[in-house]
């Protein structure tokens, strides 16, 4: 089967490709990019006018399965994935059981593989039952086929069970990705601490409480050379520790979320649930900073941190309601409508934190269109615009603060090892 993605403009930061042309596919394979209007197949689609990118890659998503399958499961959570132009992802552990067993993370490998619209890659809980202390058998999670090791939403508040993860995961050579918060100075927060909380009149979380985290784990990180990775940074002094990391050449990276710099706690006002995160969304000038640690390439990858919750979970008093929204529907159409079009950041950086950049920290494949790689590949209409609505997502939640937010760039189709994937 020869397929041809023809007269577009194809875009690959994996290769340093921006140009028109044809991408022609063969046996689900990539087989090159020629001039436009050259290549003939068995199947030729006319893609004058859209974008044609290696397909999205997304790094921090929660499939909810097993355990939770009445907020989000695999099969609706990759459709939604699908949707949104993404071809892989990265499931985090906080499930139930937990991502802390071989036999959890091959469930979800196979259970992907029966009715998956994008690739899954489980990520593998620290420690047992996220619960902070005995740590995992991490050589088997990874033999089993874990991608990384993270307890995300359980973040660990020892600092030597941080150390003897780090020691463990360094002799692997697996990345570390983390949740920074010290949990001394947010219990019982509900929102970022400030005028917007105190007109609220609800607990506040303040930054440092990221801050402090990310210092501790920074340094540990340099103490025994693991790799790792700062999970949705949300606090403009946390861009600034990785930006002096990296200066030291200390192997850490980091991921931001689009609604860390598309929005600020104002979110909030009116008790919008749909708004409530963990960390919070912050400060007009948090955002200022993490725009600039993207730009000047400190922050290394666009995540979603997709985390559907039921509605009737969200429909609750605001301190009581669970932190996290949806995002992988979304994500490219509100980064490109907030940080391309205003001239904020170039297209191939953003397409390059949303694809290879997230392919490389975790050791996946995928995010590129080098001939032979697997035709995993995103169609995008930039021209496009339309309105979110939660209503018609495919996701099996609502949770989202972008509901009725006009936006510009939507996908139009993705393809799966060359095949289309009907979402």
């Amino acid at each position: 089967m020869r397929l041809v993605l023809a007269n577009a403009r194809i875009l690959d930061p994996s290769q340093n490709i921006d140009r028109f042309g044809d991408l022609v596919i063969e046996d689900g394979k990539i087989a090159g990019v020629v001039a436009a209007h050259s290549a003939d197949g068995d199947e030729v689609r006319d893609c004058s006018g859209l974008l044609v990118t290696p397909g999205l890659i997304d790094i921090h998503v929660h499939l909810r399965e097993p355990g939770f399958e009445y907020k989000e499961d695999i099969e609706s959570g990759t459709r939604a994935a699908a949707a949104g132009g993404f071809t892989a992802v990265c499931c985090m552990p906080n499930t139930s059981p937990s991502i802390d067993s071989t036999a959890v993370v091959r469930q979800i490998i196979e259970r992907a593989a029966e009715v998956g619209c994008a690739r899954v890659y489980p990520i593998g809980a620290l420690t047992r039952n996220m619960q902070g202390d005995q740590l995992c058998e991490i050589a088997d999670l990874k033999a089993a086929g874990a991608c990384a090791i993270s307890d995300d939403a359980f973040p660990i508040q020892n600092a030597e069970t941080m150390r003897r993860g780090m020691e463990y995961c360094a002799q692997l050579g697996m990345t570390l990705m983390t949740h920074n918060e010290d949990q001394a100075l947010t219990r019982g927060g509900a929102m970022n601490e400030g005028r917007t909380a105190t007109m609220m009149g609800l607990p506040g979380i303040p930054r440092v409480a990221e801050d402090i985290a990310v210092a501790r784990n920074v340094l540990l990180s340099e103490l025994t050379g693991c790799r790792l990775h700062l999970l949705h940074i949300s606090s403009g002094r946390t861009v600034d520790i990785l930006r002096k990391a990296k200066m030291r050449r200390i192997p850490v990276t980091g991921e931001t979320a689009p609604h860390y710099w598309a929005l600020t706690d104002s979110a909030c006002e009116g008790y919008n649930t749909n708004a409530k995160m963990n960390p919070p969304i912050r400060t007009a000038e948090d955002n200022r900073l993490i725009i600039e640690g993207l730009v000047d390439g400190t922050i290394d990858i666009i995540a979603t941190d997709h985390a559907p919750h039921a509605p009737y979970e969200k429909e609750r008093e605001f301190d009581q309601a669970p932190f996290g929204i949806l995002g992988l529907e979304t994500s490219f159409a509100v980064s490109y409508t907030t940080l391309v079009l205003p001239g904020k950041l170039e297209l191939p950086d953003l397409i390059r934190k949303m694809t290879i950049a997230g392919a490389q920290v975790v050791g996946i494949p995928g995010g590129t269109l080098a001939e032979g790689a697997v035709a995993d590949v995103a169609v995008f209409d930039l021209a496009a615009q339309w309105t979110a609505r939660a209503a018609e997502g495919r996701s099996k939640s609502r949770n989202t603060p972008f509901d009725g937010m006009t936006v510009t760039g939507k996908t139009c189709f993705t393809l799966l090892g060359g095949r289309v994937v009907e979402v």
